[in-house]
């Protein structure tokens, strides 16, 4: 069917590999807990929109590109390292803000408000998924077993495979934001709990940090 081959393989491939936890997923579901079902799909549009642009460049052969130019790979690899310390950095000084005033008498929404900020979840979402070198080669890689290389028209293929892509997606991180506003009550009532779950966010962002820095091409 327009140039994809075994398609049920594929999307048995892909449910795992969507339902694999991730700096993209894990970034959604804070947003959720901490703003809402909105601000939730917000983070998750920058997530669909920073794949989409993954599987075009893939798409067009830069994947090969930074597997074959090393210094390229490296920059890239280093630049998502950043911004993910980054991020961690900030989430772990938001959990000890609300450590240390999780005994003051405070609304319930001030320590979640604090913790945002200006946080703009549409552009956080969007550079974590495409400064992420090791996606790019993972979806050059997964893409083209399932590509007819006698098919006339190749971009057809790899639409057909981003759509049902995106698809998975969709119905995952739908079920990661309703998930984490109902979190976002157990936060409200326990900010020991909220500033738990936090300094756990920071930790794990941390973890992907230094699980890029050490990725190889």
């Amino acid at each position: 069917m327009f140039g994809v081959i075994d398609l049920p393989t594929y999307l048995a491939g892909l449910v795992l590999i969507v339902l694999l936890p991730g700096p993209n997923s894990l970034y959604v579901l804070s947003v959720a807990a901490r703003q809402g079902v909105r601000a939730g799909y917000t983070a998750a549009a920058g997530v669909w929109c920073g794949d989409t642009v993954l599987m075009t460049l893939s798409a067009a052969g830069v994947a090969s590109l930074l597997q074959a130019n090393a210094v390229l790979f490296g920059i890239v690899k280093y630049a998502g390292a950043g911004y993910l310390t980054w991020l961690a950095v900030g989430m772990l000084r938001a959990a000890r803000h609300m450590w240390r005033t999780r005994r003051l008498r405070v609304a319930p929404e001030a320590v979640p408000a604090a913790a945002a900020g200006p946080e703009r979840p549409y552009r956080r979402a969007l550079v974590i998924s495409i400064f992420n070198p090791k996606a790019i080669l993972f979806f050059v890689a997964f893409f083209v077993q399932f590509v007819d290389p006698g098919y006339a028209y190749p971009a057809l293929s790899f639409v057909v495979l981003g759509a049902f892509a995106q698809l998975a997606s969709f119905l995952y991180l739908s079920a990661l934001i309703f998930s984490g506003t109902r979190l976002a009550d157990a936060f409200r009532r326990s900010k020991r709990l909220s500033a738990t779950a936090t300094s756990a966010a920071g930790v794990l962002f941390l973890g992907f940090a230094v699980k890029l820095t050490l990725a190889a091409a």
